[in-house]
């Protein structure tokens, strides 16, 4: 059964949450009591002082005489099972704040926390609910295992990770984060020289201003999890990256970036600053961006897409699968069934505003996406592109119903297909404005066929 767990308020200011988060790892280092550094005894100060006394002067074995597997008062719903390869945290989010202070001053800790239990915050140390990471921690977590801002709370993230911080997270679900002004990373935030790793576990329903769900600036991985139903009120709903990001066999799926103007890129993930972001094995379906890259948009950085599907986003601009001002490359990609409203790029768009921007996209099909402006499949502005044994087909546009290429925009077609897309007014395969460049190589074995209105608009080689 379910259980939520509140922390006992000890004031409502953030300066008295400090003071808490501040006792409670003074308490587990030196073994004082929480009364000795100014705070009146209560249930949540009882609590954090019986769990840090559960685990020995090394920090890695619990008090079995003393707890005898159960917490103080518990009747065994909830409860933290002993476990020889860490701590066990049980179902209450006062031990849990306990718990990470004291592995922070005692150089890192793994963490097992209480299956089916929600570790409810409701008071902001520092901007998070839970201390910053500064060592190698652990939170494992299991079956319904949720850590959440309680909604009635005032505003804040769940975790921060600082410099020389390294997170993991096994089987948990962040939910509820929320950040206000300009401060990012409505669920995490990973500062530079932090790491991140999510396992097996859930970002969902998180709301900041840049990263709804999760905003990186150092190292983050995220493995078979999913980020979901998370916003952001500029850019980037659920991941953003200006560090090292690599998403592997995960879903990204109902994000939005709700910026209204030129800088609401990413619905799903957004990748800045040089960032660079891999990503494997994984699907980016239904998320949305205000402007532009409902799946993935980037600006000033380099991404990897591999064995991978991006179908049904949507960006009411330019870009409904991806939009990238960097270097892109898509490999064994579906980019499928997006949608972009206005300017154009229904799968992909690509400008080239600093000068560096190219993609490659290998053994890929890009089909189904529209646009009420240019360039159904894909829209080239002036960067590079390379199409080798990749498939454009049934995408919709106004012109260049598979790909629209602009006057100082380069496309070189190796062994691929362009074929039944459609174009209300010219273009139905390629449009490329007077000035750009095209390069079919029929000889690899590139057809453009059964296109409508017509195949190309000044296209050499192209059959009409």
């Amino acid at each position: 059964m379910n259980q939520t767990h509140k922390p006992d308020r000890l004031g409502g200011d953030r300066a008295r949450s400090r003071q808490r988060w501040w006792a409670v790892g003074l308490a587990g280092v030196t073994g004082l009591a929480l009364t000795t550094v100014g705070l009146a005894a209560s249930p949540a100060a009882d609590a954090a002082e019986r769990t840090l006394t559960a685990v020995d002067d090394r920090g890695d074995r619990y008090d079995d005489k003393r707890n005898n597997g159960r917490t103080h008062g518990d009747s065994g719903k909830g409860k933290a099972k002993p476990n020889a390869m860490g701590m066990p945290v049980p179902c209450d989010a006062d031990r849990l704040i306990a718990a990470i202070a004291l592995a922070n001053a005692r150089g890192g800790a793994v963490l097992n926390l209480a299956k089916g239990c929600t570790y409810l915050l409701t008071a902001d140390l520092d901007g998070a609910g839970l201390p910053v990471i500064t060592t190698p921690i652990t939170l494992n977590g299991g079956t319904s295992t949720t850590i959440k801002r309680d909604s009635a709370a005032e505003p804040f993230r769940i975790l921060t990770v600082d410099a020389g911080g390294d997170l993991t997270l096994n089987h948990v679900t962040v939910t509820g984060g929320q950040t206000e002004g300009t401060n990012n990373g409505g669920g995490i935030l990973v500062n530079s020289g932090g790491s991140l790793a999510i396992n097996h576990s859930a970002i969902t329903h998180n709301t900041g201003n840049n990263g709804g769900g999760v905003a990186n600036l150092g190292r983050a991985t995220v493995t078979h999890s999913r980020v979901s139903g998370n916003t952001a009120r500029v850019s980037a709903g659920g991941l953003r990256n200006a560090g090292r990001l690599t998403v592997d066999h995960s879903t990204i799926t109902g994000n939005t970036a709700n910026a209204g103007v030129g800088v609401g890129f990413g619905g799903g993930i957004g990748s800045f600053a040089g960032g660079v972001t891999v990503i494997n094995r994984s699907s980016i379906t239904r998320n949305h961006s205000v402007v532009a890259g409902g799946g993935i948009g980037d600006f000033n950085a380099t991404t990897t897409v591999t064995d991978s599907t991006i179908v049904g986003n949507t960006a009411a601009a330019t870009g409904g699968g991806v939009f990238t001002e960097g270097r892109l490359t898509l490999r064994h990609v579906d980019l499928v069934g997006n949608h972009a409203s206005s300017d154009g790029g229904g799968g992909l768009n690509i400008q080239n505003i600093l000068g560096t921007s190219v993609a490659t996209i290998e053994d890929s099909k890009i089909a189904n996406n529209s646009t009420r402006g240019v360039g159904g499949g894909i829209r080239n502005l002036a960067a590079t592109i390379l199409l080798r044994n990749a498939r454009v087909a049934g995408n919709q546009a106004d012109n260049g119903g598979g790909v629209f290429n602009n006057s100082t925009a380069t496309l070189t077609l190796l062994s691929t297909k362009v074929v039944e897309n459609t174009a209300v007014t010219d273009g139905g395969g390629i449009f490329n404005i007077v000035g750009g460049t095209v390069n079919l190589n029929t000889a690899t074995g590139t057809t453009v066929i059964r296109n409508r209105p017509n195949n190309c608009v000044d296209v050499p080689g192209c059959p009409g």
